[in-house]
């Protein structure tokens, strides 16, 4: 029996995500294996409350900190030669040119990616981000939404849609926490 979806809003999409999000962060903050009662408990509040609005997404604000804090590194590959700075949503699709869509990039991976949404170019790449990019993604990806009056459209609706992230790409499901990771510096 196929498990029922939980999303069928843009809002909803992402909400399941972000949940999805907070209940890998937790396993690996813990070095769990794999994903126990606990970290269910946390995806299942966490997306009751911010579909009902008695809770809310953290700040982008909470991820420029942790930008400064992690340095000048690669936030792919973890590489400190070569960098330049990497537009989450590519310029060339209608990101914009702003600090809260900026992070540093090696010239190698910076190229790799061009002008692809980043989940995809991940997808592609065949591996799962740190979570804290996967984090600032999925904010910058709710801001445009909400900006641009996508939130209540239905996900299919958007699809079609040119925009700076590809929907489809939004990750729904994450990977055993054993093969995730916080940042590129708990390499």
């Amino acid at each position: 029996m196929a498990k029922a979806k939980k999303y069928e809003t843009v809002k909803e999409l992402i909400f399941w995500s972000y949940a999805n999000l907070a209940m890998a962060h937790t396993a690996v903050e813990r070095n769990q294996e794999k994903y126990g009662t606990f970290n269910y408990v946390i995806r299942a509040k966490l997306f009751k409350g911010l579909k009902e609005e008695t809770m809310n997404m953290r700040t982008i604000f909470d991820d420029e900190k942790i930008k400064l804090q992690t340095g000048q590194i690669c936030n792919y590959c973890g590489s400190s030669e070569k960098l330049a700075l990497d537009h989450i949503f590519a310029q060339k699709m209608g990101g914009k040119d702003a600090a809260e869509n900026l992070i540093f990039a090696c010239r190698s991976c910076n190229s790799s990616k061009g002008k692809k949404d980043l989940m995809e170019w991940m997808n592609i790449r065949g591996e799962f981000l740190p979570l804290m990019i996967i984090r600032r993604y999925l904010k910058l990806v709710f801001k445009y939404c909400s900006e641009n009056d996508l939130l209540e459209k239905l996900v299919e609706e958007v699809k079609e849609m040119d925009l700076p992230f590809k929907i489809e790409f939004i990750p729904t499901n994450y990977p055993n926490p054993s093969k995730l990771k916080l940042n590129i510096e708990n390499e």
